[in-house]
């Protein structure tokens, strides 16, 4: 069982991509796109070919097939970034005295999310809290294992574990 009881200073984690707000922020994003930007379903974003409709029904992006690639053990923690972000779903996984450190520069933030925090003024601390940013999955492995398991689930290296106290820390 991949329950994280393994995972130890020093190993990295690694962001599997969304396909956008999955299940994550309707609410908040309902309100700042109907409420406050006043788009209708069938309006296209702004800066986009995608329509806000298309946009908020689009299909969950399952993971399981990559996840069924990785050797067994290879890794040590997975957290899925669903309601309360990466701040929320990561500590579930770490043991109390270690914490996720995420580098947020290390990938391109979704357009939809940009488009959120802007016309929401929303802060970005929020943004990472609400929707997943961009991240719909995370996987932490040993540093040694990481750029074979990085290639394998199409995931980019986006933190590392510290010592800490059980949290995640953003560096915006």
């Amino acid at each position: 069982m991949i329950d994280g009881h393994k995972i130890k200073p020093g190993d990295i984690i690694l962001g599997l991509p969304s396909n956008g707000l999955h299940t994550n922020g309707y609410s908040l994003a309902r309100k700042i796109l109907f409420a406050k930007m006043r788009v209708k379903p069938n309006s296209r974003l702004p800066g986009s070919t995608s329509r806000v409709g298309a946009e908020l029904l689009r299909v969950h992006k399952n993971y399981q097939p990559l996840l069924a690639k990785v050797p067994h053990g290879a890794i040590k923690g997975l957290a899925h970034i669903t309601g309360g972000g990466l701040i929320d779903n990561l500590p579930r996984v770490l043991p109390k005295n270690c914490d996720a450190v995420i580098e947020t520069k290390s990938w391109r933030v979704p357009g939809i999310f940009q488009i959120l925090q802007r016309n929401g003024d929303v802060d970005p601390a929020e943004m990472y809290q609400v929707f997943n940013m961009g991240i719909g999955m995370v996987a932490i492995v040993t540093e040694r294992d990481a750029t074979k398991v990085m290639r394998m689930l199409k995931a980019k290296r986006i933190g590392r574990v510290e010592r800490g106290t059980g949290r995640t820390r953003l560096v915006l």
